[in-house]
C-alpha cells in the first residue's frame, strides 16, 4: 500500500504560490534546470534569518521581496515593467489553479494571497511608469510608454483591414481594468498623460487608409475610466495655450485634434496625411473599372464611419462624467471660435483647421444630437433662443443676423451680459436637478458650477454648437466641392480652347500648357472623388444633417407662432437675432441633397416646404434677398421634372400652404429681387428670376395653382402683379437686345477666323485672345438667349388667360413697344445679319420666338374690349412699321402656324394702321399744343395731369405710374414717391379738355377733310422674311 503524500501547510502553499508569481527564492540558488528568470534574493534571505523567521515567502514579506527584486541587479532578470506584468499574469494563473482546491478555508486564504500579489504588481507598475529611474532598469530607450503595447493588445480587433493593425501585447486578464480603475489621480495622471501624447503622435498625419483604428480604440478605452477622463481634460494639450493659438494649431497639437484630422478629404501639402487617398484610390479614375471605384468608395465610407463612431464614444464618455463635461464643451467652443474664419470664401490653411477635421466633427456632433432629432422633435423646447444673448461660450457678434442689424444684435447681447448673473441664479436649482436625472447623465449639462455664465441643458448647448460646426464643416465642404467641380469645368474648357489653338497654330509653349492643365484636371478629379467617397455617398450623414435642420426650421417657426400664415406684423427679437447661416445652411443642404440620387428618399420634406413658403417673400423676417432667393433654388430642385420624384410633386400639388401662397410669394419675390442692394444686383436678378420663371411655368400647368394665379392677377391688378409684368418686360427687352447684339459681334469674330490666310498672319497671342473672346461671347449668347426665351414664353402662356393688367394705361404702351421691337428684329430688314450656322447651339430659335410674340399680340387683342391696344401699337415711333405684320404673317404660314391666329394677327395690324391714321389726324387737328399741356417726361399731351408732392411738377398720370413701376422716387428730385401720393391737377385737366374741344370745333368750322386711308397692309417682300 502506497504511502500517502504528506499534507502541505497553508504556509508552505503560500510560499510555493508566491515563489511562482514573483520568480524569487530565499532558500538558496536555484538548480540549473530551474527557470533562468528565478532570482535568489540572498541579502533578503539573510535579513529574514537574522529576524528569526523561516525562509518562506508570505504576505508579510511580499512587498519587501518585490522591492528587493526590482532594486537589485541580477543576470537574466527581466526589465521592471515586463517583470511586473509577468507577475500579474502568473498570479492570474495561480488563481485559476486555486479554484480546484477542496479545502475552502485554504482556498479562501490563497485567493486573498493572489489578490494581494496582483494588487502589488499593479501598484508597482504605476510607481515604475511614474518614476522610471527608481528601479535599476533605467529609463526606456523608447519615448513611448511601455504600457501602450498592452493597451493596444487590450483593444486589438479580431477583424483587421484598412486602418487596423495587429500590433500590441495581450495583457493579462483584468490587468488594464485594475491598473486604471483602482488608484489615486496623482499617481495615474502622469502615466495617462504620456499615453495620450503617444496616441496623439501615432495618428499624426494619418489618412483614412492609415492605422488610426487601434489608437482610437485605445483612446476610447482610456476615457472610459473616470481617472482617464479626468487626466485627458487636464492635459496641457487638451486645449493648447499660447499667443499664436489658431484653428490649425489646435488641430495639430491638441490631443484630439490629430484624431479629427484623419480623413479622406484633401489638405494642403504641408499638412497632407498618408497614405494619399486620392492617389491610392482614384488616380486615373477614368481608366478604372467601376467595380474598383465602388470598392474604394465602400472602404472609405466604412473606415470613416468607424472613426465617427469612435470619436462620438470618446466625447460621450467625457460628457457623461460630470467632472469632465464642461471641459468638452470648452474644447468644442474653442475649436469653433478659433476656426470662425473657415466661413470665409477664402480660407487660410495655416490658421484654420482642415476640411477633414470639420467634416468629421460635423458627423460626430450630429450623432450626439441623435437623441433629440427624433421624428417627433419631442425635446425642441429645451433649446432656448436666449442662448445667443446670455451664453458667452460661443462668439456670436461677428455673425450676420436674419433681420436685426449688427448694432441691434450687439445691444441685445450686451444687455444679456448685464443680466447674465441674474439668469444664472435662476437656472442653478433646476440645473442641479437636471444633472441628477438620467437624461443629464446620458447627455450632459454643459456648465461647470464655478462659472457665472447662464446655465443651459446639454441639448441646448449641443444644438447651437452643432449648428456652428456644420456651418464651418459639412456645409463649407459642400461649397468647396461645388467650387472644385466648377474649377474642373473651367480647366476642361481651357483645355478644349488650348487644343483648338494648337490645331490652328502649333507651338511648344501650348504643348507645355496642355500638359500642365491635364495634370491639374487629374489632381482635381482625385480630390472630387475623395469628397464623393466621404460625403456624397454617405447617406446616413446626409440624413442626420437633414434631421438636424428639420429641427432647426421647426424651432425657428415656433418663434413666430408656428406653421401658419399670414406671419405676425412684427418680427420677434429672438428670431431677428438668430444667425443668418442657420437658414442659409438649411437651404444649401437641401439643394445639395436634392442633387444626390435617392438622398431624400424616405425623408419628410413638409416642414421645409412650409418654412420656405412662409419666409421666401417676407423681407421683414429674412432681410437678405439672396437668402430668400436660395429658397426658390430649393423649390427649383424639387420640381418633379427635375427631381424625378413623386414625393416632391405632392409638395407642390397637394400641400395646403403651397396651394394658397406659393404663386403669390414667387411673384412678390420676382419684384423684390430687382433691388438687392448689392453692386452686382443687375446681373444677379437674372439668375434668380430664371429659377422663379421655371417654377411659375411648372405651376401654371397645375390647375389649382393656375386658378390662384388668375385670382391674384385680378385682385392685385395694380399691385404686385403689375410690378411683376413690368420687370418681366424689362428683362425680356434687355436680354433679347443683348443677345442679338452679341450675335453680331460673334459673327464678326467668326468672319475673322474663317479668313484663314489673314487669320494666320496675325500674331499667335492675338489669335489666342480673339479665340478666348469668341468662346466667351458664345457662352453669353447662350445664357442670355435662354433667359429671353423663358421670359417670352412666360408672357405668352399667361397672356392667353390674363390680359387686363397688360392693357392698363400705364402698361399697354410698354407692352406694345416691346412686341413691336421683337417683331422688327425677327422679320425686319436686318434679320439676315442674325443668321448663324448652328442657332440651336445658342438657344436661338427665331421661328419659335416669332410664334410666341405673335401669340401675345393675338391674346391681348382678344382681351382688348376697349380697343386701346391698336392705338398703343401704332404710337410706338421706334419700332412700329405696318409692313412687319404682313411679313410676319407670311413666315407664320410657312412654318405651319394656326390659320386663325394668323388672321387675327393681320386684323390687329389693320386696326393699328387705322389707329395710326387717326392719330395723325388728331395731331393735325390740335395743331401747336401749349407747352404747359405737355407731359415733361414724354412731351405728349396730358390726359390726366397730376402734381408730384415733393417737386410740385405736373406730369401725366399714366407716365408717372409707368415710371413708379421701376423706380419709387420722384424723377425730378429723387424723393420717395408712390401712386397714392399723386395729387390730381383738376384745374389743368379742365383747361386741357377745353383746349381739345376748342381745336376740334375750330377745325370742323374750317371744314377739314380727313386724308384717305392708304389701304390694306402690303404683302412683305422677300427681303423681310426669316430664312
Amino acid at each position: 500500500m502506497a504511502t500517502p503524500k504528506p499534507q502541505r501547510s497553508p504556509q508552505e502553499i503560500e510560499d510555493i504560490i508566491l515563489r511562482k508569481i514573483f520568480l524569487v527564492t530565499l532558500a538558496g540558488a536555484p538548480s540549473p534546470e530551474a527557470d533562468p528568470r528565478i532570482v535568489y534574493l540572498e541579502l533578503t534571505a539573510a535579513e529574514v534569518l537574522s529576524e528569526g523567521k523561516e525562509l518562506r515567502l508570505s504576505r508579510d514579506l511580499m512587498e519587501r521581496v518585490l522591492i528587493d527584486r526590482l532594486s537589485g541587479s541580477f543576470p537574466n532578470a527581466e526589465p521592471p515593467f515586463q517583470y511586473l506584468t509577468g507577475c500579474y499574469s502568473r498570479a492570474s494563473d495561480e488563481g485559476r489553479k486555486i479554484g480546484s482546491m477542496k479545502d475552502k478555508s485554504v482556498k479562501a486564504e490563497m485567493e486573498e494571497v493572489v489578490r494581494q500579489a496582483k494588487k502589488l504588481a499593479v501598484s508597482y507598475c504605476r510607481i515604475h511608469l511614474g518614476n522610471p529611474e527608481m528601479f535599476g532598469g533605467g529609463a526606456s530607450k523608447s519615448n513611448v510608454s511601455p504600457l501602450l503595447p498592452y493597451v493596444f493588445g487590450k483593444v486589438a480587433s479580431t477583424v483587421e483591414g484598412f486602418g487596423s493593425t495587429s500590433e500590441g501585447v495581450k495583457p493579462p486578464p483584468g490587468f488594464i481594468e485594475e491598473f486604471f480603475g483602482d488608484s489615486d489621480f496623482d499617481s495615474l495622471d502622469p502615466i495617462l498623460k504620456q499615453l495620450y501624447e503617444d496616441l496623439r503622435g501615432s495618428v499624426l498625419k494619418v489618412s483614412a487608409l492609415g492605422n488610426f483604428q487601434q489608437p482610437l480604440r485605445a483612446l476610447m478605452l482610456l476615457v472610459s475610466f473616470p481617472m482617464g477622463a479626468m487626466s485627458l481634460v487636464n492635459h496641457p494639450w487638451w486645449i493648447p495655450k499660447g499667443a499664436y493659438l489658431n484653428g490649425r494649431v489646435i488641430e495639430m497639437t491638441s490631443i484630439l485634434g490629430p484624431f479629427f484630422h484623419v480623413s479622406a478629404l484633401p489638405d494642403r501639402t504641408i499638412f497632407k496625411s498618408q497614405p494619399d487617398v486620392g492617389e491610392q484610390c482614384f488616380s486615373e479614375a477614368s481608366t478604372r473599372r467601376p467595380a474598383d471605384l465602388l470598392s474604394s468608395f465602400t472602404t472609405i465610407k466604412t473606415v470613416m464611419n468607424n472613426l465617427y463612431t469612435g470619436l462620438k464614444e470618446v466625447l460621450l464618455s467625457l460628457l457623461k462624467n460630470a467632472e469632465t463635461r464642461d471641459s468638452v464643451l470648452e474644447y468644442l467652443a474653442e475649436v469653433i471660435n478659433k476656426n470662425a474664419s473657415r466661413a470665409h470664401i477664402q480660407v487660410d490653411p495655416m490658421s484654420c483647421a482642415s476640411s477633414g477635421m470639420f467634416v468629421n466633427l460635423s458627423a460626430v456632433m450630429l450623432q450626439l444630437c441623435e437623441p433629440f432629432i427624433d421624428r417627433d422633435l419631442s425635446k425642441k423646447d429645451k433649446i432656448d433662443p436666449k442662448y445667443v444673448f446670455y451664453s458667452n461660450r460661443l462668439d456670436w457678434r461677428p455673425l450676420t443676423a436674419l433681420h436685426a442689424s449688427s448694432e441691434e444684435v450687439a445691444e441685445w447681447i450686451n444687455k444679456g451680459d448685464t443680466e447674465k448673473n441674474i439668469k444664472s441664479g435662476e437656472h442653478n436649482e433646476g440645473q442641479n436637478r437636471l444633472l441628477q436625472s438620467q437624461e443629464a447623465t446620458s447627455s450632459g449639462s454643459g456648465q461647470s458650477s464655478g462659472t457665472e455664465r447662464a446655465k443651459y441643458p446639454f441639448i441646448c448647448e449641443c444644438f447651437f454648437m452643432t449648428a456652428r460646426v456644420l456651418n464651418l464643416g459639412l456645409l463649407k465642404a459642400f461649397s468647396d466641392f461645388k467650387h472644385l467641380v466648377q474649377d474642373i469645368s473651367r480647366y476642361e474648357d481651357t483645355l478644349s480652347t488650348l487644343k483648338d489653338m494648337q490645331g490652328q497654330a502649333p507651338s511648344q509653349q501650348v504643348d507645355i500648357e496642355i500638359a500642365r492643365v491635364e495634370k491639374e484636371i487629374e489632381l482635381f478629379s482625385q480630390e472630387k472623388l475623395c469628397y464623393e467617397a466621404q460625403i456624397l455617398r454617405d447617406k446616413d450623414l446626409i440624413q442626420w444633417a437633414l434631421s438636424f435642420y428639420r429641427l432647426m426650421v421647426v424651432w425657428l417657426v415656433d418663434m413666430v407662432g408656428g406653421f401658419k400664415m399670414p406671419l405676425p406684423s412684427d418680427c420677434p427679437k429672438e428670431f431677428a437675432c438668430m444667425p443668418e447661416h442657420f437658414v442659409e445652411d438649411t437651404m444649401e443642404l437641401l439643394i445639395f441633397a436634392s442633387r444626390i440620387p435617392k438622398a431624400l428618399d424616405g425623408f419628410l420634406l413638409d416642414d421645409f416646404m412650409n418654412f420656405i413658403i412662409m419666409f421666401m417673400a417676407s423681407p421683414q423676417f429674412v432681410r437678405n434677398p439672396y437668402l430668400r432667393a436660395k429658397m426658390v433654388e430649393v423649390l427649383n430642385c424639387w420640381m418633379p421634372r427635375r427631381s424625378g420624384s413623386s414625393i416632391t410633386a405632392s409638395l407642390f400639388e397637394g400641400h395646403q400652404l403651397s396651394l394658397q401662397y406659393l404663386v403669390r410669394n414667387l411673384l412678390k419675390l420676382y419684384v423684390d429681387i430687382e433691388f438687392t442692394g448689392s453692386h452686382t444686383q443687375f446681373y444677379d436678378k437674372f439668375n434668380i428670376r430664371h429659377n422663379i420663371a421655371e417654377l411659375l411655368e411648372y405651376l401654371w400647368q397645375v390647375p389649382s395653382h393656375r386658378n390662384i394665379w388668375r385670382q391674384i392677377a385680378k385682385e392685385e391688378e395694380k399691385g404686385v402683379y403689375l410690378n411683376f409684368l413690368n420687370f418681366l418686360i424689362n428683362d425680356s427687352i434687355y436680354l433679347l437686345d443683348e443677345s442679338l447684339n452679341k450675335i453680331l459681334e460673334l459673327k464678326t469674330l467668326e468672319a475673322e477666323m474663317s479668313n484663314t490666310t489673314e487669320w494666320e498672319r496675325r500674331p499667335a497671342q492675338e489669335r489666342q485672345e480673339r479665340t478666348r473672346l469668341f468662346h466667351s461671347q458664345e457662352n453669353i449668347i447662350r445664357i442670355d438667349m435662354k433667359l429671353a426665351n423663358e421670359d417670352v414664353s412666360l408672357l405668352a402662356f399667361t397672356s392667353e388667360q390674363i390680359t387686363a393688367p397688360f392693357l392698363l394705361p400705364e402698361m399697354v404702351e410698354r407692352v406694345a413697344s416691346m412686341l413691336n421691337y421683337f417683331l422688327l428684329q425677327l422679320v425686319g430688314p436686318q434679320r439676315k445679319s442674325l443668321s448663324l450656322k448652328d442657332p440651336e447651339k445658342y438657344e436661338f430659335r427665331p421661328k419659335d420666338l416669332l410664334k410666341q410674340i405673335v401669340q401675345i399680340y393675338v391674346h391681348l387683342a382678344r382681351g382688348d374690349s376697349g380697343n386701346i391696344f391698336p392705338a398703343a401699337i401704332s404710337k410706338d415711333g421706334r419700332s412700329y412699321n405696318e409692313q412687319l405684320f404682313g411679313a410676319a404673317a407670311e413666315v407664320l404660314r410657312r412654318i405651319g402656324e394656326d390659320g386663325r391666329v394668323v388672321r387675327e394677327f393681320l386684323d390687329l395690324g389693320a386696326k393699328a394702321k387705322v389707329a395710326a391714321t387717326e392719330a395723325m389726324d388728331t395731331e393735325e387737328v390740335l395743331g401747336e399744343i401749349p407747352e404747359e399741356f405737355l407731359d415733361p417726361i414724354q412731351y405728349t399731351l396730358m390726359k390726366d395731369p397730376v402734381i408730384l408732392p415733393s417737386s410740385r411738377i405736373t406730369v401725366d398720370r399714366p407716365v408717372i405710374q409707368r415710371h413708379l413701376l421701376s423706380d419709387t422716387t420722384d424723377p425730378f428730385n429723387r424723393s420717395q414717391l408712390n401712386v397714392d401720393m399723386l395729387i390730381p391737377n383738376i384745374e389743368l385737366k379742365a383747361r386741357i379738355e377745353e383746349f381739345v374741344r376748342s381745336q376740334e370745333s375750330k377745325k370742323r368750322g374750317e371744314g377739314l377733310n380727313l386724308p384717305p386711308s392708304k389701304g390694306l397692309i402690303q404683302t412683305a417682300n422677300e427681303e423681310m422674311l426669316i430664312d
